[in-house]
């Protein structure tokens, strides 16, 4: 499986913070044997997400896009909108997931935003913005990825 990751984070992008989620994310992604096809930092700027998705998602060359950053509260917090508005399906299971297996540790992880959804044959899925609760939300949907990815593809549900 071919994945890509974003960054979402004004600090790291601007170069006054170590950029920890996305490295992290794609170690685990190496782990689980898929491809890191691309990997990217961007600003909390909703036209700057929204373009890397499109393009990203529209190159064809990632099966999935993980974002990782920008799902809190916070008022530059605009992943969940900028994913909105180029995906063309909602998969609201994985985020319903993440925070149902977040909360068995914390409270806080009802406040993540984070959504996911399908742009033509790319799954995209917003990760929190923490290096451990990126992987972690990551290993409660990844059993679902590959079969998520087949059927996207064209494969039947058997």
């Amino acid at each position: 499986m071919r994945v890509s990751v974003l960054t979402i984070s004004d600090s790291v992008a601007a170069g006054k913070a170590e950029d920890r989620s996305g490295p992290s994310v794609m170690a685990r992604c190496r782990e689980l044997g898929w491809t890191i096809a691309a990997s990217s930092v961007r600003a909390d700027d909703r036209a700057a997400i929204e373009a890397f998705l499109k393009e990203t998602a529209d190159s064809n060359n990632s099966d999935v896009i993980l974002t990782t950053g920008g799902t809190g509260l916070g008022p530059r917090d605009v992943t969940p909108e900028a994913t909105e508005a180029v995906v063309e399906r909602l998969i609201p299971g994985f985020p319903e997931r993440m925070r149902a297996a977040g909360l068995a540790k914390t409270p806080r992880a009802l406040l993540s935003r984070g959504t996911a959804g399908i742009r033509g044959k790319t799954i995209i899925i917003n990760l929190p913005g923490s290096p451990s609760g990126a992987v972690e939300s990551l290993d409660v949907v990844a059993d679902l990825l590959p079969h998520a990815v087949d059927i996207l593809h064209g494969a039947r549900h058997d």
